[in-house]
């Protein structure tokens, strides 16, 4: 995957100009003074939210990017406990124990060491590895494809590779690639996730997955704040927004995707997307298959690490149900106030204020 190019703010600002959905000029001047006295500081979140947009009439909803990031998860997560969902190979260990549906791990390494089931090896060079692929999959026959992914403090989509397994004999290349990358630190090589027919509908390229976030509040009471589903939107096997794909919000009730999906406005404008790309599929009220079971999955993992009380997980639709992926405890909140359409008037978002005394 090629690194995205963050574009000139010239650029961005002409395309602001011809946007026919944009609020007049002096209307946004307003609005920007307006967030700069209420946050202290220039509302770099204007731009993010997509608030010059005519239909955002409720701008003083949404939170900048410091307060969401800096404000909240440090009162309520507590630093010891991170590394059970920071660590990959930690958090699959962890949950594992409780029946909960997660993908399959088939070796993971640190630097040369590796370990596939029972069997640690020394791995010094690429035909090592070659031959150790090809016992994977000999092992696994109904698997075909691997994702490697780093174990820990990985972010965006970074470090994260797809691998075939005809590759073993047709693209010695990629084996050599891999090979130089994955001695550098821990990965994990899963088993690919076979997605639900419907998500496919949407974009079959990569794995679509939901991020919740979900507040334990001081009662021990968990709640669900917001969910969006984030997806590719070329070809590419991951979904992250920072590796240029999409994001539509859903309705938390139904389990159907809302109007609009949203883009990295500093990567790509204004533009504002009604259906996918290259399936065309439209996004509203796309219904998203076992939703209700996928919101108690998230709820039942949140009850299990109490001191992690502000937490984003990320869930997958496999063929019989949800899966999930992975949990974030240093996640970014930012989606989600854009999906849900500005954090202050969410009333779980609302009661996590109060208790910290924000409101």
């Amino acid at each position: 995957m090629g690194k995205l190019e963050k574009r000139s703010w010239r650029n961005l600002f002409i395309d602001l100009k011809n946007d026919p959905e944009r609020k007049s000029f002096l209307k946004m001047i307003g609005e920007v003074l307006y967030l700069s006295i209420l946050h202290k500081g220039f509302p770099r979140h204007y731009f993010s939210r997509f608030l010059f947009k005519k239909d955002r009439t409720n701008i003083g909803d949404f939170f900048p990017d410091n307060f969401l990031y800096y404000k909240l998860k440090p009162f309520l997560n507590n630093k010891h406990v991170n590394e059970v969902l920071e660590n990959k190979l930690f958090f699959n260990f962890y949950y594992s124990q409780f029946d909960i549906s997660l993908p399959e791990i088939v070796m993971f390494n640190h630097k040369k060491m590796f370990v596939a089931g029972t069997k640690c090896s020394e791995v010094n060079n690429v035909n090592e590895l070659k031959i150790l692929l090809e016992e994977l999959f000999n092992n696994n026959p109904d698997c075909n494809s691997l994702i490697i992914k780093k174990t820990y403090w990985s972010y965006g989509g970074d470090k994260i590779y797809k691998f075939y397994r005809d590759e073993i004999n047709t693209k010695a290349e990629n084996i050599a690639e891999l090979y130089n990358e994955v001695i550098k630190a821990g990965f994990l090589f899963q088993k690919t996730i076979k997605q639900n027919e419907q998500l496919n509908k949407l974009n079959s390229s990569s794995i679509n997955t939901i991020r919740f976030d979900t507040f334990n509040d001081a009662t021990g009471k968990i709640d669900i704040m917001s969910g969006y589903l984030r997806m590719s939107v070329g070809d590419t096997y991951v979904d992250n927004i920072s590796s240029g794909g999409c994001m539509v919000g859903i309705d938390l009730e139904t389990g159907k995707l809302k109007k609009n999906a949203y883009r990295t406005f500093r990567y790509y404008g204004v533009k504002i997307l009604t259906e996918h790309p290259a399936t065309k599929t439209k996004f509203e009220n796309f219904t998203i298959p076992f939703f209700d079971q996928a919101k108690e999955l998230v709820k039942k993992t949140a009850g299990l690490m109490p001191d992690l009380r502000l937490t984003g997980w990320d869930v997958a639709i496999g063929e019989s149900g949800p899966i999930l992926v992975e949990g974030n405890s240093d996640y970014d909140l930012s989606g989600n106030d854009l999906n849900f359409g500005g954090y202050r008037s969410n009333p779980v978002f609302r009661k996590m204020l109060h208790e910290l005394h924000y409101l």
